[in-house]
């Protein structure tokens, strides 16, 4: 794996190989990361677009742009539903409540996609079922010549088990975040180099603490330490995968492995946080709180993350409801994967919020 400095690719050849890989328009590459995907996956997808056109009573070109398919795909899905008698007066199978689920989120929030894991028991740890529906994903998109940024955390980390490992060519893996330098058996922010293993990809760490002790440090490191040229790769991405954060437990990663105190959390829930993303703390209403942690924080900015054309967010829990709200706000993320208890929560916030 390769980290900051090890390698300097030319800026003009990068540049010429990604107009090469870019020629297609906008629809047609968020049409590529939907094809090609397991059946698991297009049987969703054809019940999606059952349910789209039975119940919701929109047209064959509606549902189209909306799944990133051509009309003719969603013909032939419609067809195979019927044939597999999936549509009779409703949609029969055990997807059906959670594709309508799935809807409500969507287009409460505005969101290209939402997929929602189911869970047995409403006191399961979600975390689980959330990573296995995250690997299968990205597993489904992931594709040559992919950028991809990542931030880290107990949910991303738990993805590694369920991704489909295969040879990918140009395929790269950005952390988007310091990583932690107490002895441990297992770095968090090493969860983007194991991510572009499993693709025989190259990945990309920033070799630095998530939290540095002053402005100045933070400046020399980015400027005379070899790691601007990380900061500058994360600004032309295809794909961001993130996690959130909560302020109110002491479960939450900033917290565990030492980079948070109480007095940091009492000031920053002062200040109205309620979750973070990549150490950026915000409010409920995804407005970044003013606090002088983030002078300090070796992470890529949320602007960046803002400008990436495909954002996934995965996390879930019920206390991370407030956490997900506000970054429903503040990133307005293009995929999110959750799980049903968490998603019903987040609709009832939603709706008193109204």
């Amino acid at each position: 794996m390769a980290a900051a400095g090890e390698r300097e690719r030319s800026k003009g050849g990068r540049l010429s190989d990604r107009r090469k890989r870019t020629n297609t328009t906008a629809n047609q590459k968020k049409a590529a990361l939907d094809v090609g995907q397991p059946d698991t996956k297009i049987s969703r997808m054809r019940m999606r677009a059952a349910w789209m056109y039975y119940i919701e009573q929109m047209t064959q070109n509606e549902i189209a742009e909306i799944l990133g398919v051509g009309r003719v795909t969603i013909v032939r899905m419609l067809a195979e539903a019927r044939a597999r008698n999936e549509v009779k007066i409703g949609i029969q199978g055990y997807l059906s409540d959670l594709i309508a689920l799935e809807r409500q989120v969507e287009q409460q929030f505005g969101l290209e996609k939402v997929i929602i894991a189911p869970l047995s028991h409403p006191d399961n740890d979600p975390i689980p079922a959330i990573s296995a529906a995250t690997g299968a994903y990205l597993s489904g998109v992931v594709s040559n010549g992919m950028r991809v940024g990542v931030g880290w955390g107990r949910t991303l980390l738990s993805t590694l088990s369920y991704l489909e490992a295969r040879a990918l060519d140009d395929f790269t893996v950005i952390s988007l975040l310091g990583g932690i330098s107490q002895p441990r058996r297992f770095n968090p922010a090493e969860f983007a180099w194991q991510f572009a293993q499993l693709f025989q990809g190259d990945g990309y760490l920033i070799p630095a603490p998530a939290m540095v002790d002053s402005v100045e440090t933070k400046t020399a490191l980015i400027e005379r330490c070899g790691l601007k040229s990380v900061f500058e790769m994360a600004e032309d991405l295809d794909l961001v995968l993130l996690s959130v954060g909560a302020i109110e437990t002491a479960s939450s990663t900033p917290y565990r492995i030492g980079f948070l105190n109480e007095g940091h959390q009492s000031s920053l829930a002062e200040r109205g946080a309620v979750g973070d993303l990549l150490f950026h703390f915000y409010d409920k209403e995804g407005r970044l709180v003013d606090h002088p942690i983030h002078d300090l924080v070796m992470s890529v900015g949320i602007d960046t993350v803002q400008r990436v054309p495909v954002r996934v967010l995965t996390s879930g829990g019920k206390e991370k409801i407030n956490a997900l709200y506000g970054a429903m706000k503040l990133i307005r993320p293009t995929v999110f994967i959750t799980d049903e208890e968490s998603a019903r929560q987040l609709l009832v916030v939603a709706q008193t919020e109204l």
